[in-house]
Protein backbone atom coordinates (compact mmCIF):
# COMPACT_ATOMS: atom_id res chain seq x y z
CA UNK A 1 0.00 0.00 0.00
CA UNK A 2 2.90 2.61 0.69
CA UNK A 3 4.85 1.73 -2.41
CA UNK A 4 1.73 1.84 -4.31
CA UNK A 5 0.93 5.74 -2.33
CA UNK A 6 4.65 6.55 -3.11
CA UNK A 7 4.35 5.59 -6.56
CA UNK A 8 1.16 7.84 -7.23
CA UNK A 9 2.66 10.75 -5.33
CA UNK A 10 5.70 10.68 -7.67
CA UNK A 11 3.66 10.19 -10.84
CA UNK A 12 1.46 12.90 -9.48
CA UNK A 13 4.29 15.46 -9.02
CA UNK A 14 5.66 14.42 -12.58
CA UNK A 15 2.60 15.04 -14.32
CA UNK A 16 2.52 18.80 -12.22
CA UNK A 17 5.62 19.57 -13.25
CA UNK A 18 5.17 18.62 -17.67
CA UNK A 19 1.83 20.41 -16.60
CA UNK A 20 3.43 23.90 -15.36
CA UNK A 21 6.48 23.49 -16.96
CA UNK A 22 6.59 26.88 -18.87
CA UNK A 23 5.71 28.58 -15.37
CA UNK A 24 8.52 26.58 -14.11
CA UNK A 25 11.01 27.83 -16.43
CA UNK A 26 10.42 31.29 -16.34
CA UNK A 27 10.82 31.50 -12.98
CA UNK A 28 14.12 28.86 -13.25
CA UNK A 29 15.32 31.63 -15.97
CA UNK A 30 14.35 34.65 -13.47
CA UNK A 31 15.85 33.28 -10.56
CA UNK A 32 18.95 32.64 -12.46
CA UNK A 33 18.87 35.86 -14.01
CA UNK A 34 19.12 37.62 -10.88
CA UNK A 35 22.09 35.98 -9.36
CA UNK A 36 24.09 36.05 -12.31
CA UNK A 37 26.13 38.51 -13.42
CA UNK A 38 24.60 40.38 -17.00
CA UNK A 39 27.19 40.33 -19.95
CA UNK A 40 26.63 43.80 -21.27
CA UNK A 41 27.07 43.51 -25.52
CA UNK A 42 28.11 46.85 -26.15
CA UNK A 43 27.92 47.43 -30.09
CA UNK A 44 30.64 48.95 -32.57
CA UNK A 45 29.83 53.02 -33.32
CA UNK A 46 28.89 54.13 -36.09
CA UNK A 47 30.55 57.03 -38.05
CA UNK A 48 27.62 59.54 -37.24
CA UNK A 49 28.90 59.44 -33.23
CA UNK A 50 29.86 62.74 -32.05
CA UNK A 51 33.05 62.60 -29.84
CA UNK A 52 33.08 65.91 -28.54
CA UNK A 53 29.20 65.44 -27.22
CA UNK A 54 29.50 66.00 -23.72
CA UNK A 55 26.89 68.28 -22.14
CA UNK A 56 25.56 69.32 -18.92
CA UNK A 57 22.10 67.77 -19.84
CA UNK A 58 23.75 64.39 -21.18
CA UNK A 59 26.72 62.43 -21.39
CA UNK A 60 28.54 59.41 -22.88
CA UNK A 61 28.79 56.71 -20.81
CA UNK A 62 30.25 53.15 -20.23
CA UNK A 63 28.44 52.41 -17.24
CA UNK A 64 25.26 50.49 -18.37
CA UNK A 65 23.81 49.56 -15.48
CA UNK A 66 22.12 52.74 -13.93
CA UNK A 67 21.94 54.08 -10.52
CA UNK A 68 20.23 57.21 -10.98
CA UNK A 69 17.59 58.84 -13.74
CA UNK A 70 20.58 60.70 -14.62
CA UNK A 71 22.44 57.21 -15.53
CA UNK A 72 18.93 55.95 -17.50
CA UNK A 73 19.43 59.44 -19.75
CA UNK A 74 22.68 58.96 -20.25
CA UNK A 75 22.67 55.30 -21.54
CA UNK A 76 19.67 56.81 -23.47
CA UNK A 77 21.65 58.97 -25.17
CA UNK A 78 24.66 56.71 -25.54
CA UNK A 79 22.70 54.58 -27.67
CA UNK A 80 21.56 57.29 -29.90
CA UNK A 81 24.85 58.59 -29.98
CA UNK A 82 26.52 55.61 -30.95
CA UNK A 83 23.89 54.87 -33.78
CA UNK A 84 22.92 51.53 -32.62
CA UNK A 85 19.65 50.24 -33.31
CA UNK A 86 19.18 47.78 -30.58
CA UNK A 87 20.71 47.68 -27.11
CA UNK A 88 20.53 45.72 -23.90
CA UNK A 89 21.72 47.05 -20.00
CA UNK A 90 20.36 46.12 -17.02
CA UNK A 91 18.75 47.49 -13.66
CA UNK A 92 20.40 46.22 -10.44
CA UNK A 93 18.18 44.93 -7.56
CA UNK A 94 18.98 47.65 -5.59
CA UNK A 95 17.78 50.37 -7.83
CA UNK A 96 13.94 49.26 -7.23
CA UNK A 97 12.49 52.07 -9.35
CA UNK A 98 14.90 51.69 -12.17
CA UNK A 99 11.93 49.80 -14.59
CA UNK A 100 9.83 52.31 -13.74
CA UNK A 101 11.83 55.82 -14.01
CA UNK A 102 13.11 53.68 -17.76
CA UNK A 103 8.88 53.69 -18.45
CA UNK A 104 8.57 57.09 -17.57
CA UNK A 105 11.23 58.52 -19.73
CA UNK A 106 11.11 56.02 -22.43
CA UNK A 107 7.25 57.28 -22.71
CA UNK A 108 8.13 60.89 -22.33
CA UNK A 109 8.31 62.78 -25.89
CA UNK A 110 9.25 65.72 -24.66
CA UNK A 111 12.46 64.23 -23.17
CA UNK A 112 13.40 62.24 -26.02
CA UNK A 113 13.01 64.89 -28.16
CA UNK A 114 15.26 66.67 -26.50
CA UNK A 115 18.00 63.83 -25.89
CA UNK A 116 17.24 63.61 -29.86
CA UNK A 117 18.72 67.18 -30.52
CA UNK A 118 21.83 66.44 -28.71
CA UNK A 119 22.67 63.56 -31.71
CA UNK A 120 23.59 64.00 -35.40
CA UNK A 121 20.53 63.58 -37.57
CA UNK A 122 21.63 60.39 -38.86
CA UNK A 123 21.25 58.57 -35.76
CA UNK A 124 18.42 60.09 -34.50
CA UNK A 125 15.25 58.33 -34.09
CA UNK A 126 11.47 57.89 -35.47
CA UNK A 127 10.37 56.03 -32.48
CA UNK A 128 11.72 54.14 -29.67
CA UNK A 129 10.52 50.45 -28.56
CA UNK A 130 10.85 49.44 -24.99
CA UNK A 131 10.76 45.99 -23.51
CA UNK A 132 11.74 44.56 -19.98
CA UNK A 133 11.61 41.56 -17.84
CA UNK A 134 10.97 41.03 -14.37
CA UNK A 135 15.17 40.39 -14.16
CA UNK A 136 15.71 44.17 -14.89
CA UNK A 137 16.79 43.11 -18.38
CA UNK A 138 16.16 46.72 -20.54
CA UNK A 139 16.38 46.52 -24.08
CA UNK A 140 15.80 49.54 -26.44
CA UNK A 141 14.88 49.43 -30.59
CA UNK A 142 16.01 51.92 -32.22
CA UNK A 143 13.64 52.79 -35.32
CA UNK A 144 15.39 55.94 -37.01
CA UNK A 145 14.24 59.03 -38.71
CA UNK A 146 16.82 58.48 -41.79
CA UNK A 147 17.26 55.51 -44.15
CA UNK A 148 19.74 53.96 -45.52
CA UNK A 149 18.70 55.00 -48.88
CA UNK A 150 18.35 58.60 -47.82
CA UNK A 151 21.70 58.58 -46.40
CA UNK A 152 23.26 57.39 -49.14
CA UNK A 153 21.54 60.35 -51.22
CA UNK A 154 22.20 62.92 -48.71
CA UNK A 155 25.73 62.20 -48.40
CA UNK A 156 26.22 62.10 -52.07
CA UNK A 157 24.41 65.55 -52.37
CA UNK A 158 26.77 67.28 -49.42
CA UNK A 159 29.76 66.00 -50.56
CA UNK A 160 28.87 67.80 -53.86
CA UNK A 161 27.56 71.08 -52.03
CA UNK A 162 30.71 70.93 -49.61
CA UNK A 163 33.47 70.55 -52.27
CA UNK A 164 31.81 73.73 -54.42
CA UNK A 165 31.22 76.04 -52.27
CA UNK A 166 34.03 75.71 -49.33
CA UNK A 167 37.83 75.31 -48.97
CA UNK A 168 40.41 75.68 -46.54
CA UNK A 169 41.28 79.13 -46.63
CA UNK A 170 37.95 80.21 -45.31
CA UNK A 171 37.16 81.00 -41.52
CA UNK A 172 34.89 78.87 -39.68
CA UNK A 173 32.23 81.40 -39.48
CA UNK A 174 32.91 82.30 -43.41
CA UNK A 175 32.23 78.44 -44.12
CA UNK A 176 28.70 78.38 -42.05
CA UNK A 177 27.34 81.26 -43.72
CA UNK A 178 28.15 79.54 -46.89
CA UNK A 179 25.63 76.43 -46.33
CA UNK A 180 23.41 78.81 -44.52
CA UNK A 181 23.13 80.67 -47.12
CA UNK A 182 22.93 77.91 -49.64
CA UNK A 183 20.25 76.00 -48.02
CA UNK A 184 17.73 79.11 -47.65
CA UNK A 185 18.49 79.89 -51.63
CA UNK A 186 17.69 76.53 -52.59
CA UNK A 187 14.47 75.14 -50.56
CA UNK A 188 11.04 76.98 -49.64
CA UNK A 189 9.45 76.90 -46.42
CA UNK A 190 7.00 74.17 -46.97
CA UNK A 191 3.59 75.66 -45.82
CA UNK A 192 1.38 72.93 -47.39
CA UNK A 193 3.12 70.54 -44.50
CA UNK A 194 2.01 72.84 -41.42
CA UNK A 195 -1.28 72.71 -42.80
CA UNK A 196 -1.36 69.23 -42.61
CA UNK A 197 -0.68 68.45 -46.28
CA UNK A 198 2.19 65.91 -46.71
CA UNK A 199 4.06 65.87 -50.52
CA UNK A 200 7.59 66.34 -48.75
CA UNK A 201 9.96 64.52 -46.91
CA UNK A 202 10.21 68.81 -45.34
CA UNK A 203 10.42 67.77 -41.93
CA UNK A 204 14.36 66.11 -42.36
CA UNK A 205 17.55 67.14 -44.45
CA UNK A 206 15.98 65.09 -47.37
CA UNK A 207 13.28 67.23 -47.80
CA UNK A 208 15.35 70.62 -47.75
CA UNK A 209 18.46 69.51 -49.95
CA UNK A 210 17.08 66.82 -51.84
CA UNK A 211 13.20 67.89 -52.70
CA UNK A 212 13.79 71.44 -51.71
CA UNK A 213 11.27 72.03 -48.98
CA UNK A 214 11.28 72.20 -45.73
CA UNK A 215 10.40 72.96 -42.03
CA UNK A 216 12.28 73.83 -39.08
CA UNK A 217 13.35 70.59 -38.27
CA UNK A 218 14.11 69.93 -41.68
CA UNK A 219 16.48 73.32 -41.59
CA UNK A 220 18.31 72.69 -38.39
CA UNK A 221 18.97 69.13 -39.78
CA UNK A 222 20.26 70.05 -43.04
CA UNK A 223 22.80 72.72 -41.02
CA UNK A 224 23.46 70.37 -38.38
CA UNK A 225 24.92 67.28 -40.79
CA UNK A 226 27.19 70.53 -42.64
CA UNK A 227 28.29 71.45 -39.34
CA UNK A 228 30.00 67.82 -38.40
CA UNK A 229 30.86 68.13 -41.34
CA UNK A 230 32.83 70.43 -40.25
CA UNK A 231 33.98 69.15 -36.92
CA UNK A 232 32.00 72.17 -35.47
CA UNK A 233 30.55 71.05 -32.33
CA UNK A 234 26.50 71.89 -32.28
CA UNK A 235 23.34 70.66 -31.13
CA UNK A 236 19.57 71.20 -31.42
CA UNK A 237 17.45 73.41 -29.17
CA UNK A 238 13.95 72.39 -28.90
CA UNK A 239 10.90 74.52 -28.21
CA UNK A 240 7.21 73.59 -27.81
CA UNK A 241 7.05 74.38 -31.71
CA UNK A 242 10.16 75.37 -32.89
CA UNK A 243 13.67 74.14 -33.38
CA UNK A 244 17.28 75.10 -34.33
CA UNK A 245 21.03 75.01 -34.42
CA UNK A 246 23.55 76.04 -31.27
CA UNK A 247 26.61 76.23 -32.48
CA UNK A 248 30.40 76.25 -30.43
CA UNK A 249 32.63 78.96 -32.40
CA UNK A 250 35.06 80.88 -31.01
CA UNK A 251 35.05 79.87 -27.79
CA UNK A 252 31.03 80.87 -27.14
CA UNK A 253 28.14 78.97 -28.08
CA UNK A 254 25.50 80.73 -30.86
CA UNK A 255 22.04 80.82 -31.97
CA UNK A 256 21.67 79.85 -35.61
CA UNK A 257 18.39 79.65 -37.32
CA UNK A 258 17.59 79.23 -40.93
CA UNK A 259 14.21 79.06 -40.85
CA UNK A 260 13.77 82.49 -39.48
CA UNK A 261 16.38 83.67 -41.31
CA UNK A 262 14.33 82.56 -44.61
CA UNK A 263 10.80 84.22 -43.77
CA UNK A 264 7.71 83.88 -45.42
CA UNK A 265 6.98 87.58 -47.34
CA UNK A 266 3.75 87.83 -49.42
CA UNK A 267 5.17 90.06 -52.53
CA UNK A 268 2.82 92.58 -54.64
CA UNK A 269 2.58 90.43 -57.62
CA UNK A 270 -0.99 89.55 -59.07
CA UNK A 271 -1.79 87.22 -58.15
CA UNK A 272 0.11 87.32 -55.44
CA UNK A 273 2.72 85.04 -54.01
CA UNK A 274 5.40 84.76 -51.41
CA UNK A 275 8.67 85.71 -51.91
CA UNK A 276 12.51 84.32 -51.84
CA UNK A 277 14.04 86.47 -48.94
CA UNK A 278 17.52 85.69 -47.03
CA UNK A 279 18.40 87.44 -44.14
CA UNK A 280 20.98 87.03 -41.25
CA UNK A 281 19.13 88.12 -38.41
CA UNK A 282 19.51 85.21 -37.12
CA UNK A 283 23.22 84.47 -38.22
CA UNK A 284 25.46 83.02 -34.95
CA UNK A 285 23.92 85.47 -32.45
CA UNK A 286 23.51 85.19 -28.54
CA UNK A 287 20.91 84.18 -26.68
CA UNK A 288 20.33 87.68 -25.09
CA UNK A 289 19.78 89.04 -28.55
CA UNK A 290 17.62 85.95 -29.88
CA UNK A 291 14.92 86.63 -26.80
CA UNK A 292 15.02 90.39 -28.29
CA UNK A 293 14.54 89.28 -31.63
CA UNK A 294 11.34 86.86 -30.78
CA UNK A 295 10.40 85.60 -27.64
CA UNK A 296 7.23 83.53 -28.86
CA UNK A 297 9.19 80.70 -30.92
CA UNK A 298 12.25 80.48 -28.43
CA UNK A 299 11.80 79.96 -25.41
CA UNK A 300 13.46 76.81 -24.54
CA UNK A 301 14.04 74.69 -21.36
CA UNK A 302 17.40 76.19 -19.79
CA UNK A 303 17.74 73.68 -17.25
CA UNK A 304 18.20 71.31 -20.67
CA UNK A 305 20.35 73.74 -23.08
CA UNK A 306 22.24 75.12 -20.36
CA UNK A 307 24.91 75.77 -23.04
CA UNK A 308 22.86 78.20 -24.84
CA UNK A 309 22.86 80.95 -21.42
CA UNK A 310 26.61 80.49 -21.38
CA UNK A 311 28.34 83.57 -23.39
Amino acid sequence: MKKFIGLLTLVIVIGAVYFYREELTKILTTSTEKFQKPEIVVPKVNEYKTFNGNYEYVQDTNNFVPNSSQDILNIIYTTLNSGWDEFTFYCPNEYTSCIDEVINITNDNVVLSNINGFVHPYNTFKSIETSYNNSGKITLNIHKTYSDEQINILNKKIDEIYSSLINNTMSDTDKIKVIHDYIINNSKYDNDRISGITKYNSNSAYGNLIEGYGICSGYTDSMAIFLNKMGIQNYKISSENHIWNLVYIDGKWLNLDLTFDDPVITGNTNPVQPEDVLSHDYFLIDTDTLLKLDKDEHIFDANVFSEAMTN
